[in-house]
């Protein structure tokens, strides 16, 4: 079996309509840049995508918690920036030499990230089901059009939601009511579904129902309630709506 029921209610999930997914890390697999950055910097490729993806993470958290000056200014950037920042860091730390030109490549990889091998199939499944579907991500609209389109799953999404149109990012919970907002649902009614145990977390006691695809094995998060379901990847979705 692919999904693993929550004890506490192990039936199917009742009344979701829509199923909204997170994109990095969870439709598109963040770690694939780096049989590029091997390329560029042999023997330092994966180290250079696990330290990027950390640093783009914490910059998002810390853009989102802090202000700044006395007129406690927004100090928010667009995820694409953050991105970079987050790059030119692991570089950094690493020692490796990221030159314009490389910069530009790498960056480039990031807008056209593979999709995972089931992302097309789940999706087309859901869609059959007359299920909406959706992403909710930190990326900004131009990132997520780029990596929708660049794999392919234009025509089985019913919403590409960023959270770039509230200036916060994931685990505001004004970044889930995007969700809300753009299905005209309720939150039980939303199932989401993240590869990332905080974003779970985050989503559940915001009130959707979750999957977190723990790709991992990665243990739960210490704090909050468990998801509604665990799987180890995408095809959990169709499960818990079996």
């Amino acid at each position: 079996m692919t999904a693993l029921a929550h004890p506490s209610n192990p039936a199917p999930l009742q009344g979701v309509q829509a199923v909204l997914f997170d994109a990095y890390g969870t439709l598109f697999d963040v770690y694939s840049v780096a049989q590029l950055a091997e390329q560029l910097f042999p023997g330092q490729g994966q180290a250079l995508a696990v330290l990027w993806r950390d640093k783009q993470i914490d910059y998002t958290r810390l853009v989102s918690t802090s202000k700044q000056g006395p007129q406690r200014a927004s100090v928010y950037q667009p995820f694409w920036e953050l991105t970079r920042a987050g790059l030119r860091y692991a570089c950094k730390r690493l020692g490796l030499n990221l030159s314009p030109e490389r910069e530009a490549q790498l960056m480039n990889q990031y807008r056209q990230l593979s999709a995972f091998a089931e992302s097309r199939e789940v999706l087309h499944a859901l869609k059959a089901q007359g299920l909406v579907t959706g992403v909710l991500s930190n990326g900004d609209p131009a990132m997520l059009q780029a990596a929708v389109q660049s794999a392919g799953l234009a025509g089985l999404l019913d919403h590409v939601i960023s959270v770039d149109a509230i200036r916060a990012y994931k685990t505001d919970p004004l970044a889930y009511a995007l969700g809300e907002q753009a299905t005209g649902l309720r939150p039980p009614q939303i199932a989401f579904v993240s590869s990332n145990g905080w974003d779970a977390l985050a989503a559940t006691w915001y009130g959707f129902q979750t999957l977190w695809v723990n790709r991992q094995g990665l243990p739960q998060e210490e704090i909050g309630p468990a998801p509604t379901r665990v799987a180890t990847n995408l095809h959990g979705v169709l499960d818990m709506l079996a």
